[in-house]
């Protein structure tokens, strides 16, 4: 298949990373086409897609040119309307793969950040493509308030997607992940190291990572122990304070820090200490009206540093930041 990857990001239109990775994905297509005027039609397109991302009072000089080496056609993705331009070219996308028996993929990284423009407009296309039963597939990841974002734009959207929801690592998964490449490697873990190991990450596959590599450096010899991991732990909690927890709190501003703050003083009573918790008990707890809080809920939420599973609570989008601001953000 023609691969087109992306990455959505705030505040910034999804059509010029929409027809970079679609030129990727023809280039792959085009070499097995027996027709190049064919893939040369569909860059025509594309290029006359892309260029309506420019302003219409831009000069010359500062006009974005999208690398495509054909001249852009006319009547086709180039009204300006994201939602009806983008239906357009992936329609045309699909039919050019279809000529050579295979499809397009799009991969949709950080899809909580598309606008609520651009998700009415991603939604409208694959409703469009699903309809005439086309070659074209989305594959999209990002935080759990992704269903969220897309039924704001579409409520069809519901039907249209089937949402897996990629959560922390089930203690089998866990413990392969630290097994397997160590018996490459010709060691081993205790079952005890095991336990802890489980307990220190929660599961959590960077946090896995994390203290697997700080475990492995301080153990003089297999097998691992639990003693082992007493001693690399504190190491790895050092590291994702600086670089994991630490760098997501210097994202927030004042107002945003106490906000969360607030969040890890209200889930120290809850029995995994993390979240969710109401915001109606954030707000209580910071003296303040919860509509007066909106706005750094808001931002915070575009930060992708908590998210909201359900109206009315919110939550940390990675385990354990509450403990890191309850220990170390006070």
């Amino acid at each position: 298949w023609g691969t087109a990857k992306l990455e959505a990001r705030p505040g910034h239109s999804v059509r010029r990373p929409v027809a970079s990775a679609l030129h990727l994905a023809v280039r792959e297509l085009g070499a097995r086409h027996r027709d190049p005027a064919r893939v040369e039609e569909f860059l025509g397109v594309l290029k006359a897609f892309a260029l309506r991302s420019n302003p219409g009072d831009a000069k010359l000089r500062d006009r974005w040119q999208p690398g495509i080496d054909v001249p852009a056609a006319s009547g086709r993705a180039d009204t300006g309307d994201i939602e009806i331009d983008l239906v357009e070219v992936l329609v045309d996308a699909a039919e050019l793969a279809r000529d050579v028996g295979t499809g397009v993929a799009v991969f949709v990284d950080e899809m909580q950040d598309l606008s609520l423009e651009d998700a009415s407009a991603v939604c409208a296309a694959f409703h469009e493509i699903s309809q005439q039963g086309l070659p074209v597939v989305l594959v999209g990841a990002g935080l759990p308030h992704v269903p969220a974002t897309l039924s704001a734009s579409k409520s069809y959207s519901e039907r249209l997607f089937r949402y897996v929801g990629v959560d922390r690592l089930e203690r089998s998964a866990c413990d392969l992940a630290l097994v397997a490449p160590a018996r490459d490697e010709g060691a081993d873990y205790t079952g005890d190291a095991l336990d802890a190991m489980y307990a220190a990450t929660d599961g959590y596959p960077y946090f896995v990572q994390a203290y697997g590599k700080a475990v492995w450096d301080v153990a003089p010899r297999s097998p691992i122990t639990a003693d082992d991991v007493a001693v690399g732990a504190p190491l790895a909690r050092a590291d994702l304070g600086v670089g994991f927890f630490g760098s997501r709190f210097e994202r927030a501003t004042p107002a945003e820090r106490d906000y969360l703050r607030a969040m890890a003083s209200v889930a120290a009573d809850l029995p995994d200490g993390d979240g969710p918790v109401p915001t109606a008990d954030v707000a209580q707890f910071l003296g303040r009206k919860p509509a007066s809080l909106s706005p750094a809920r808001d931002a915070l939420l575009k930060k992708g540093l908590v998210y909201s599973g359900e109206r009315g609570s919110i939550a940390f989008t990675v385990p354990h930041f509450a403990a890191y601001l309850r220990d170390h953000a006070g």
